[in-house]
């Protein structure tokens, strides 16, 4: 695509002729990925699961995990179980968090938050950080109130960092102050290689982890040891906070054939701009108090798209761009799952969305015994 179109998608763009979506609510996502159709399954929607199955998976503190990489089906497999069973949804995704972010994150359509609760979506302001220590923090008090509620906590998402966290445990980091990291930020802004001089000084085992160029990390490390007075390294040596105030059910959802799955990611992309991505990337572009370096600007696609406004990518460049950083996210996502014990795996390609949801029945079924 020509410099002359590209100057026009711009052109489109700052008029406001496409459709700019970050003022609307999230729109029904395109190529989500069909449903159950329950009208001519009226057996699902209609047979009693039984609330004696919820019951006992809340007296054993167990909950449900759909994982699975991006585009795989998990949105569509829990409004299609929320249609079945009393559940709430917690989501497990590091960009939903953030208002304003709605066709980027492919976030559940209102219509969708309405059929059944949500968590932990459209909880902070672009400008704000969110770590894994507040996920955990948040989900076990999430869970305490949705198992007092007497429905089942679904926890949906493919940031599997979150996912390790709260099984895994996490050290008891200090949680982030908006002081001491905009310290740090106007420090990297006028000279980057000062932060990386000074974590050599203070945590050399985390200098030699942590690239110069990665101010995320590098800035974190030293808001730690400023706010606590410990190294990162000591920090992470200390006993971790496991999980044991509930247990997860996990199934995640892992095709085989890769190609489908990109060939899915595409489809998704292509979607999003269709119903005006680059429309809702502007106006968090013209805010002025965002960069690209803001974690939620680093989400896949949503840094592509503000390096094409800025002028440093060509429409055709933006669009690969934004399709390798989608691939790569899944290949991650799956080098994660393949790490994860205890996890049943459906074929979202393999299977049909009736069989999905009704396995997901029967481990819930089987889990409660």
């Amino acid at each position: 695509m020509g410099a002359n179109v590209n100057d026009a998608v711009r052109q489109l763009i700052y008029a406001g002729t496409i459709k700019n979506a970050v003022f609307l609510p999230p729109p029904p996502m395109k190529n989500r990925g069909g449903g159950v159709n329950f009208d001519t399954n009226t057996s699902l929607k209609n047979k009693d699961y039984k609330m004696e199955c919820i019951q006992t998976l809340i007296e054993q503190k167990k909950c449900l995990a759909l994982m699975g990489p991006t585009a795989s089906g998990k949105s569509q497999l829990s409004m299609d179980l929320a249609r079945v069973l009393p559940i709430e949804i917690i989501s497990v995704d590091s960009a939903l968090i953030y208002q304003g972010m709605n066709i980027g994150t492919a976030k559940p359509s209102l219509q969708e938050q309405q059929q059944v609760v949500h968590h932990l979506i459209d909880t902070h302001d672009p400008l704000e950080s969110y770590s894994a220590s507040e996920f955990v923090e948040d989900v076990h008090t999430l869970v305490k109130n949705i198992f007092a509620r007497g429905k089942l906590p679904v926890l949906v998402g493919g940031t599997m960092m979150y996912y390790n966290a709260l099984q895994q445990g996490m050290n008891d980091l200090p949680s982030a102050d908006d002081t001491v990291r905009e310290k740090l930020q106007a420090i990297w802004q006028e000279n980057p290689e000062q932060l990386h001089q000074r974590l050599e000084e203070i945590d050399p085992e985390s200098a030699l982890r942590i690239h110069p160029n990665d101010p995320q990390r590098l800035i974190r490390a030293l808001e730690v040891y400023e706010i606590s007075g410990k190294t990162l390294t000591k920090l992470r040596a200390e006993p971790k906070l496991e999980l044991t105030a509930f247990k997860l059910i996990k199934i995640g959802l892992i095709p085989e054939d890769r190609a489908k799955l990109h060939k899915q990611i595409t489809k998704r992309f292509d979607a999003m701009l269709e119903i005006g991505f680059l429309s809702e990337v502007k106006t968090l572009f013209e805010r002025g108090d965002l960069t690209p370096d803001t974690t939620s600007m680093r989400s896949v696609g949503y840094r592509q798209a503000w390096l094409f406004l800025n002028g440093e990518y060509d429409y055709d460049m933006f669009v690969y761009k934004g399709l390798v950083a989608t691939r790569q996210l899944a290949k991650r996502q799956l080098t994660w799952l393949r790490k994860e014990s205890d996890l049943i795996q459906i074929d979202p390609y393999k299977t049909s969305p009736k069989s999905r949801l009704e396995r997901v029945l029967e481990v819930l079924n089987g889990a409660k015994s």
